[in-house]
């Protein structure tokens, strides 16, 4: 799964620390969700997309291989 996270959060000019904190995870998850280590939960995408003011499939984009 491919996904926009580091864009997005340089459009908003915040760190992952700083998204981190609004999404109440740590700031080395968002670093494995960037890294495409770890696939996050429905809600946790969900969440994400939010702050950015977007929708899901325009934050996380699957791969034909997945």
């Amino acid at each position: 799964m491919k996904n926009r996270i580091r864009i997005e959060r340089a459009i908003l000019d915040i760190t992952q620390a700083e998204l981190a904190e609004k999404i109440d995870v740590s700031r080395q998850t968002i670093n494995a969700i960037e890294s495409n280590k770890y696939v996050p939960s429905t809600v946790l995408s969900l969440k994400i997309a939010r702050i950015f003011g977007k929708r899901v499939e325009e934050v996380f984009e699957l791969e034909e291989n997945d």
